[in-house]
């Protein structure tokens, strides 16, 4: 049985105490949680903002999730004592989730080939490049001001939203925090079909044929992948590519020829803030599964040589190095090469990896690195250097400057190609793939940081590069400035150039908000659309930055399931257009930002 599940409706034999919360939560807590959880980390979620989940996900998230390495050294008692605690709610208040109306057509037959318009996967193709032409898209500039919700979803139990919609033959595929994967109509937002993961999945689902039949691909954050029939959602295979307990799956699985190629990151640097943990051990890769089976073609780790003893922390915790150059993002793929580049984040230890903070290419047959172009050279990072023991902090301390963002494979409009990608630096940076990824031009649209500059993604038109900025900025004493950070850049393909930059409009009075722009963005013929951590999805006209759509998305909402429901701030996650409809999530704050559960479809006058 799922623990997602079982932890709902199936702990009625748990002791007492941990299900009111009388036992050592308090205690529990102080012991093992307080120091990131109250710290005021930027990169870690306040107690405030775990207090508006269920108990259920927080133990989840203690014994299969996010914080599972924390988590296994507490027994099940003592897991449930601290979300009972955190959450100020008993386990089993959670209503079973209302099940979705099923499809009338829900027998009928699926095909990938030939299909309606299409946003499959992360970056709507092999290129990542997020732009939907008209055809697809199925909406013009001039119909954007007009749009209005036609159905939302709830995510029943869920208070965070943190997948992206893919869109194929007119079913929406879409993972969730819980795990369960839903097959919905993209005119009503009915059911075909669900599927339970083992734990949550955030990436975006790519579809496919293999085997004379159509299959959905994802994985999950304890680093298995899945392929279930997208048909009916019955399970084809599963497996996990990486046993480190801290690895995951963040980034979406590639579709390419026969195979999937999946990028692999972790929760390690979060480990670190614990000055008795021996860090860091981690290194991301990228695996390659035959599409069909599952098996492993290869796996080629960031890093070639395994992390070896450096030195001893203050504590006497044996340190390794080098570790971390996680893969956050999809990878993209190059046919024409026979290559799939990739973006790396920092190191988490001494010494700096030579391939973190860099763009690889990858031979799509073997695996084997063809060029490797570092960005930003000894960048050592982990939670240790947050808060007042630093024991596992590495002597750099930073500046952590990840790549989160996939890179665009752009065919220039003066000639030659360029991989064009964001970097948590501020910049935009454009390589030569040709050439070893030569240095084409570098260009800054935001002051960068742990939280700022380019997060998740970018997207261009072939012309131009489209740019969200978080610069997520903290009061002093912790919580999200309302006054700081955020914002949208246009920078011309050819030379780099700033074209305009527009500023995200403040936040006002409303708690927990930022009006940083961390989402990824997405682009269709003359307009661009660009979440933000305040709740709002906007709409900007690609020539000028002028805004001409905004939405309110931090608010209730009727859904079609029956679960209530509502929006919160707008991360991770970019929209989708696919056929008329406007499709995103909101509700991933685990910035700090405000949490929520619902899937939200727009279309002109909500027709």
């Amino acid at each position: 049985m799922r623990v997602a599940l079982a932890a709902a409706w199936l702990l009625a034999a748990a002791p007492l105490a941990a299900q009111t919360g009388s036992g050592d939560g308090p205690s529990l807590y102080a012991a093992h949680c307080t120091r990131c959880h109250d710290g005021g980390s930027p990169r870690v979620p306040s107690r405030t903002t775990i207090a508006q989940l269920t108990p259920e996900r927080v133990v989840v998230a203690l014994e299969t999730g996010t914080m599972h390495t924390q988590g296994a050294s507490l027994s099940d008692a003592e897991r449930r004592a601290i979300a009972v605690f955190v959450t100020g709610r008993p386990l089993g208040s959670l209503a079973p989730p209302a099940t979705a109306p099923r499809c009338e057509d829900a027998g009928a037959s699926f095909a990938v080939r030939p299909s309606p318009p299409s946003w499959n996967g992360w970056g709507a193709g092999p290129a990542n490049n997020r732009y939907q032409p008209v055809v697809s898209a199925g909406l013009t500039a001039a119909q954007i001001p007009a749009l209005q919700v036609k159905w939302a979803f709830g995510f029943a139990g869920d208070l965070m939203a943190a997948g992206q919609p893919a869109v194929v033959g007119g079913r929406v595929f879409i993972g969730s925090t819980s795990g369960r994967i839903f097959a919905l109509s993209l005119r009503t937002g009915c059911a075909y079909w669900t599927f339970d993961a083992d734990t949550m999945v955030r990436t975006a689902i790519s579809v496919g044929d293999a085997t004379g039949r159509p299959l959905a691909y994802f994985g999950d954050v304890r680093a298995t992948v899945y392929a279930v029939d997208a048909s009916t959602g019955a399970l084809v295979w599963k497996r996990r590519v990486d046993e480190h307990p801290a690895a995951r799956i963040t980034g979406a699985p590639t579709l390419h020829a026969g195979h999937l190629y999946v990028p692999v990151s972790s929760t390690e640097e979060a480990s670190a803030a614990n000055p008795n943990y021996e860090c860091c051990t981690f290194r991301g890769s990228v695996v390659a599964l035959d599409a069909a089976t599952g098996s492993v073609a290869w796996k080629v780790y960031t890093i070639p040589d395994p992390p070896k003893p450096t030195r001893t922390n203050r504590l006497g915790a044996q340190l390794y190095g080098p570790s971390g150059a996680a893969v956050w993002s999809s990878p993209t793929i190059d046919g024409t090469v026979g290559v799939l580049y990739v973006a790396t984040g920092d190191s988490y230890s001494d010494p700096a990896a030579s391939a973190s903070d860099a763009i690889l290419a990858l031979d799509l047959r073997t695996g084997e690195v063809k060029w490797s172009q570092q960005i930003t050279k000894n960048d050592s990072w982990n939670l240790g250097c947050v808060g007042s023991d630093r024991a596992n902090c590495p002597e750099a301390n930073g500046p952590d400057y990840d790549f989160g963002s996939s890179p665009m494979l752009i065919a220039l409009p003066k000639g030659g190609r360029a991989l064009v990608v964001g970097q948590k630096s501020g910049f935009v940076h454009a390589l030569d793939p040709d050439h070893a990824g030569r240095m084409l031009w570098s260009t800054r649209v935001g002051k960068g940081g742990v939280l700022g500059g380019i997060e998740w993604g970018t997207a261009t038109d072939g012309a131009v590069v489209y740019a969200g900025v978080s610069d997520a900025s903290f009061k002093e004493g912790g919580g999200l400035n309302p006054a700081i950070g955020g914002g949208l850049a246009a920078v011309r393909l050819n030379d780099g150039k700033v074209v305009w930059k527009t500023a995200a409009p403040g936040c006002g009075d409303r708690a927990k908000c930022s009006p940083a722009q961390s989402a990824a963005v997405t682009a269709m013929p003359g307009v661009v659309f660009s979440g933000s951590v305040d709740g709002h999805m906007r709409a900007y006209d690609a020539a000028s930055g002028r805004i001409v759509w905004d939405v309110d998305t931090a608010r209730d909402f009727e859904t079609v399931n029956g679960v209530r429901a509502h929006g919160g701030s707008i991360d991770f996650a970019g929209p989708t257009v696919v056929d008329g409809v406007l499709l995103l999530t909101s509700g991933y704050g685990l910035m700090g930002g405000m949490t929520g559960n619902i899937l939200i479809a727009f279309t002109p006058n909500g027709k």
